[in-house]
């Protein structure tokens, strides 16, 4: 397997800075023998998911592959992006190749560890180490085979005798997610952790996700012999071990948990990749700040990350009011989360100093493809001032919000009545309680589901957790909840909901594909098939 065979080593190299001809040092048993050396173990464990490949690569692929996001990337609806990726008919795309590496590189280091540690141990910080390596493997399988499916499991490193894998199953894939998330769970620290590493719960989230993938997919409840109800039953299960911890709490302000000069590593953040600006040579300042909106002169940034303005629309028409007339102006905004998700309206930085950049719904945004789509905030570099690519925002892979949604799905799924409990924080501090609330919250089971399948959308956007979300109860729901609702406004050239003059256009908008194929999974990358002798 190329993934493992041909880049474990030099990857590991890189990392630590030994000679090419010094022995790999995850594979040295002798550094998980004391506190010291196995810290420095568990950081290059972590230290894998964030780099380009499964950072910035990962967040760019599962964010168009989700159904909700745009990039600006080619200029035009005809680009390669658009006609693939962001048309939810990827093909092999080239950052999912190196996505697929990046992520199986990371196992390679996490079964390294795995395969050294003795657990339990009486060393809690060997032990803890020996949780976090199950953890990560599981983490990485999980986004491997939310986008690919079947795919090949690596539980142990490659040898000279043992370099390629055939496929396993989704189901037997999941089942060995759990398994980890199970030992993760019990090995990992808890209260005692340190700061900027997952505590235990945060397994207990992941198991509570793939207890849910499989509570709603047909195919993986047949091939792993549990019922519907057995596994929101363990779902629910789970979830409450995290929310019953005590560890965890909402900020006030939504904004916060995407402004690293207001904090990190809060109370909500369950899991949160630590970026150093000189260490991690992070590249998300790059690539998702719009358009001279930092610096004091040219500088990198793309602005690639924008938002589909279908689903901005749709967001809008949930949580806001139209009043007549158009423009911004035009609609009342309800929903607190709005300033922190999208950005349409700013000062520009250099260039035309304090000359207004304008996308929609600041401006009408119908001279070009870009202009149509607001920019996505959450990951916008927020010190304008500055002038390097990199940046040194933290990203928050699990938070609580998303914690506290699911358990609100999960009440509603198995009618214990504490669904309000959970759902009611997450809507009074985006505002949308009280004379906001949607009255789908209480007009029963069905619309319950809708709309807490909307507001895993609303709340978490550009996270990266978009597709898996979308996608879990089956191509159908995904077809009439989140295809179509792109795809009709654009095929009936419907008006805008800030501009009545203004039609969505597939020549600015871009329509999905609506192949069960194409739009469930990708192919596996080119390089798999060309070196994996075992596939079939």
């Amino acid at each position: 397997m190329k993934s493992l065979k041909h880049f474990l080593i030099p990857s590991i190299l890189l990392f630590i800075g030994c000679d090419l001809d010094e022995n790999p040092p995850f594979l040295d048993d002798t550094i998980y023998q004391d506190s010291q050396s196995i810290i420095g173990a568990r950081d290059g464990i972590f230290q894998a998911i964030t780099t380009y490949d499964t950072q910035e690569r990962r967040l760019y692929v599962e964010n168009l592959y989700g159904g909700l996001m745009q990039t600006g990337k080619g200029g035009r609806t005809t680009a390669t992006d658009q006609v693939s990726l962001n048309a939810l008919n990827p093909g092999y795309h080239n950052d999912a190749e190196f996505l697929w590496q990046g992520l199986y590189r990371t196992i390679s280091r996490a079964n390294g560890a795995i395969s050294a540690v003795e657990l339990p141990n009486d060393n809690l910080t060997i032990q803890d180490v020996g949780g976090s390596a199950l953890f990560v493997r599981a983490w990485s399988y999980f986004k491997l085979t939310e986008l690919w499916g079947d795919i090949p499991l690596w539980l142990e490193l490659p040898d000279a005798e043992n370099t390629d894998k055939a496929k396993s199953s989704a189901a037997a894939v999941y089942v060995q997610i759990l398994e980890d998330l199970d030992k993760a769970a019990l090995y990992m620290k808890g209260e005692d952790q340190d700061v900027g590493y997952p505590k235990k719960w945060a397994a207990n989230m992941m198991a509570a996700k793939v207890w849910m993938k499989m509570a709603t997919t047909p195919a993986l409840l047949e091939a792993t012999e549990y019922t519907e109800g057995e596994c929101w039953a363990n779902a629910y299960t789970e979830a409450k071990k995290v929310y019953d911890s005590g560890q965890y709490s909402l900020l006030n302000n939504f904004a916060d948990l995407f402004n690293p000069y207001n904090g990190e590593n809060t109370s909500e953040s369950i899991f949160e990749l630590q970026i150093s600006l000189d260490a991690a040579n992070s590249q998300m300042g790059r690539n998702f700040t719009p358009w001279r909106y930092k610096g004091t002169g040219p500088n990198q940034h793309f602005g690639w990350f924008r938002v589909k303005r279908t689903f901005h629309d749709y967001h809008l028409s949930v949580y806001g009011t139209k009043s007549s007339g158009n423009g911004l102006a035009s609609v009342e905004i309800h929903d607190l989360r709005y300033p922190g998700t999208y950005i349409s309206q700013y000062n520009q930085a250099y260039g035309n100093v304090n000359g207004v950049a304008r996308v929609y719904p600041s401006g009408n945004g119908n001279n070009n493809m870009n202009a149509t789509q607001p920019y996505h905030f959450k990951f916008t570099e927020k010190d304008r001032t500055s002038m390097t690519q990199y940046g040194q925002q933290n990203i928050i892979e699990l938070r609580y919000a998303e914690l506290l949604l699911m358990l609100a799905e999960i009440s509603n799924e198995l009618g214990n009545g504490e669904e309000m409990t959970y759902l009611n924080p997450v809507l009074a501090r985006a505002g949308v309680d009280g004379a906001y609330a949607r009255p789908e919250w209480t007009q029963g089971k069905e619309s319950f589901r809708d709309a807490i399948m909307d507001e895993y959308k609303f709340e978490l956007i550009g996270e990266g957790h978009d597709g898996f979300h979308a996608r879990r109860r089956g191509f159908s729901y995904f077809l009439n909840n989140t295809i179509l609702r792109n795809n009709n406004p654009i095929n009936n050239a419907e008006s805008t909901l800030f501009y009545s003059f203004i039609k969505y256009a597939s020549n600015r908008d871009v329509l999905f594909s609506t192949s069960e194929d194409e739009v469930m999974r990708m192919p596996i990358p080119l390089s798999e098939k060309n070196t994996n002798q075992l596939l079939d």
